[in-house]
């Protein structure tokens, strides 16, 4: 008889589980035959041994062993990512230095200092969210570290992450809500970044899917009912297509693709529109078989003969192919109007772009090795490595400069000898000067775009021709901080403020001494500690820096004196500190107020209840969201203002949720008395007489309830406006939007704030 295992009042048969990880364990072998050799697998089979030894008594939250994480983890990297045996060994060793008796010295001495070194870098960001913001930056830091120096590190988590996200029911809620929200902060653009669009678009569904459940199953539902049809519209779309392409000698092939579920949702916002109004919910791919010499003109030549069938619009050409992205991803792009009035979106490429687009990195990594040159992801690795020398010191300025830099979009500007700069979306005419070099952009004092003189801060566009103005008497002022967008251009202007900080800091130096010695002060180390105290300064250099401007001047000094006691030259003034709280760090502080919310809320599972006053806690509904009851919601612990109460969707709770989550608590609606709570709906549709009275007589009459205030404009035809009422809770919102939505000429009603 089989020995039987219960875990979390599960029972696990052993034998069998010991057959299911054999079985496991070989498909991963199949997936690894086409990009692995026969001699590597030898050290995935070691590798798999070690694990399944340095495991076999640990279970995942399922109750499942825990080597099935290892080895899921390592069938992505080989089939979805496509890397090397190497990074398939350390994908089914990643988490043994961390969570067993096993050390890095172990697995050295076992599989050699490369794969050590990979997994010390996996060790290093396994938790990139600590408790303090300035922890969470450092670790992004040492993560960063490690993707510049080998990416394979980065490339493994993205797939640990992608793992964990396909089995995060097992998790209790507000830990779905945290790992979700880190998703969304950092791995998704982070895999977007690097080329791996399947992977990013599945970790934006994932994540939505616990963001935001009631949409995530909504718009999938969707999706599966209009299946039927779309299949059959491809199938037409495309057969005149299919003919013309083998007509002129093209091997090829055509598939019909939805976009991803987080793509929708983020369509149906931008353009608040509902799903039936979404044109391009699927795109149509055309992969030409074509030789690398002949790929370019190949591809132009399947969009002509798909653009003399379909018309075209001339405002959707994208071509990635001329100008490839950052991230390597090539291909040409056009929406053309297909039957039934309706506009499909058509991609044409060829295998190798299309390889490149799936793969990510390690496709790209293949044919720039073919080529020998250094492609668009080498050079966004190099912009990390200078991000990193040139990084201020506060964490959030950091990573908040970073996603700006590395994660946006991008433009194509040209200098005025036509060499071609890539920089992120908003950069301005300062930006493009740091691009160029360091001194270009320190002695900058003006630019021409396209021939026209434009201020420093004038915002690029792509295709715009950028000429620099410099004069060596300029020199970089304190504002220019807010003029550049890109970190290059922010690190080089601190760099260069500080150092011209420090030169007048060393003058004022003198200056501060001299006048002291005129008004027979001391210039000791007590005298010059409760001057910067006096005038509410952070040092002694801010001191000196301030006399040199002429900020502190005599008048000033001679006032701190009469306001001091003097005796024998050794002043005794002594100011009251700034506030205790102003001297305590940040994470200090957030500590007490979680300690007192600990207190309040032991006898509530940590779970902070809102609404009838049951707890004596100072919280308040965030405007940013206006959170009413039924919304599923967050506690966050601000500095001074209690606790906000947001939205799980708010438009701030990736950000919050992932770089403060130390912060955050559990909260839920308990009310039962009748508040009304403020809340707001966008209005849009055709104009019409009486349009405001029907809407108003519905809302007061029908629904009885209060307008704060109402705000419609009319223009063309058309109406949109803003009605702020005061609500019960979501289900009173939900029947009010879908009664307004059946009054002829509405088109669409939304909630203010819906993310």
């Amino acid at each position: 008889m089989s020995e039987q295992i219960v875990k979390n009042n599960k029972v696990f048969d052993a034998e069998e589980e010991k057959k299911e990880i054999l079985r496991r364990y070989r498909k991963l072998l199949s997936l690894c035959r086409a990009t692995i050799k026969a001699e590597d697998r030898k050290l995935i089979h070691k590798a798999f041994n070690f694990a399944s030894q340095a495991h076999k008594n640990h279970r995942r939250k399922t109750g499942e062993p825990y080597i099935y994480h290892p080895i899921a983890v390592a069938q992505i990297v080989a089939r979805e990512i496509g890397l090397d045996a190497t990074s398939v060994a350390c994908s089914l060793l990643h988490d043994v230095a961390e969570d067993t008796e096993y050390t890095l010295t172990d697995i050295e001495e076992y599989f050699g200092s490369d794969i050590a070194r990979i997994i010390d870098g996996l060790t290093k960001i396994s938790d990139i969210f600590d408790q303090t913001d300035y922890v969470q930056a450092e670790n992004f830091r040492k993560m960063l570290l490690t993707l510049s120096d080998d990416v394979r590190v980065i490339l493994i988590k993205i797939a640990d992450r992608l793992h964990n996200m396909r089995t995060l029911d097992a998790l209790p809620p507000k830990k779905q809500l945290k790992v979700a929200n880190e998703t969304l902060y950092l791995f998704a653009p982070l895999s977007h970044r690097l080329g791996f669009h399947a992977i990013k678009s599945e970790l934006e569904d994932l994540a939505l899917r616990y963001t935001d459940p009631e949409i995530f199953f909504t718009i999938s539902q969707k999706i599966k009912d209009t299946a039927e049809a779309r299949k059959k519209y491809i199938q037409k779309f495309t057969f005149p297509i299919k003919k013309a392409l083998k007509d002129h000698g093209f091997e090829f092939e055509i598939e019909g693709r939805t976009k991803s579920i987080c793509s929708i949702w983020s369509k149906m916002q931008k353009k608040e529109i509902p799903f039936e109004e979404v044109y391009d919910i699927f795109a149509v791919r055309i992969i030409l078989d074509s030789n690398e010499y002949r790929e370019k003109a190949d591809c132009w030549r399947a969009y002509s003969i798909v653009t003399d069938i379909y018309r075209p619009n001339p405002d959707r050409l994208r071509d990635w192919i001329s100008t490839p992205k950052a991230n390597g991803y090539e291909s040409l792009h056009t929406t053309v109007m297909g039957n039934e009035g309706k506009w499909v979106e058509v991609q044409i490429r060829t295998k190798r772009m299309d390889e490149i687009a799936e793969k990510g990195y390690a496709a790209h990594w293949k044919y720039k090795e073919a080529k020998g040159v250094e492609s668009g992801i080498d050079k966004w690795l190099n912009r990390i490595r200078e991000i990193l020398k040139t990084s201020d010191a506060d964490a959030l300025d950091f990573i908040d400069d970073f996603k700006l830099n590395l994660f946006s979009d991008e433009i194509f500007v040209f200098t005025p000898k036509g060499e071609l700069r890539t920089l992120p979306l908003g950069s301005t005419a300062l930006d493009f000067a740091y691009s160029i070099h360091t001194q270009v952009g320190n002695n900058c004092l003006g630019a021409k775009v396209n021939h026209k003189l434009v201020p420093l801060n004038h915002e690029l566009k792509s295709g715009d021709q950028v000429e620099i103005i410099n004069s060596a008497k300029q020199n970089p002022k304190p504002d220019w901080i807010n003029y550049a967008t890109t970190a290059r251009a922010k690190g080089k202007i601190k760099a260069a403020l500080k150092e011209q900080r420090n030169k007048l800091a060393v003058e004022g130096k003198e200056i501060l001494d001299r006048k002291l010695k005129r008004l027979k002060i001391d210039n000791n180390k007590n005298n010059i500690n409760q001057l910067v105290n006096y005038f509410r300064l952070k040092s002694h250099l801010d001191l000196y820096y301030e006399v040199a401007n002429e900020n502190i001047t005599t008048k000033e000094l001679r006032n701190f004196v009469s306001e001091s006691d003097r005796s024998s030259g050794i002043l005794s003034y002594l100011r009251k500190p700034f506030s205790s709280k102003s001297k305590e760090s940040e994470s200090l502080v957030i500590d007490r107020e979680k300690d007192i919310i600990r207190q309040k809320l032991k006898q509530q599972a940590d779970t902070l209840l809102i609404g009838d006053g049951i707890q004596d806690l100072n919280y308040s509904l965030s405007p940013c969201c206006n959170p009413i009851p039924g919304d599923d919601v967050f506690g966050f612990i601000t500095i001074q203002e209690g606790i906000k109460i947001h939205r799980n969707n708010c438009p701030n709770a990736i950000q919050l949720m992932s770089k403060y989550a130390y912060r955050v608590v559990k909260a839920k609606w308990i009310t039962k008395k009748t508040i009304a709570f403020l809340s707001g709906i966008k209005v849009r549709g055709i104009d019409d007489v009486g349009m405001v009275n029907k809407l108003t007589n519905i809302i007061s009459e029908e629904h009885n309830l209060n307008i704060r205030s109402i705000n419609i404009e009319s223009s063309a035809g058309k109406f949109e406006g803003n009605v702020m009422l005061y609500i019960k809770d979501t289900k009173h919102l939900q029947s009010l939007i879908r009664k307004l939505r059946k009054v002829e000429g509405v088109r669409s009603v939304t909630r203010i704030g819906k993310d």
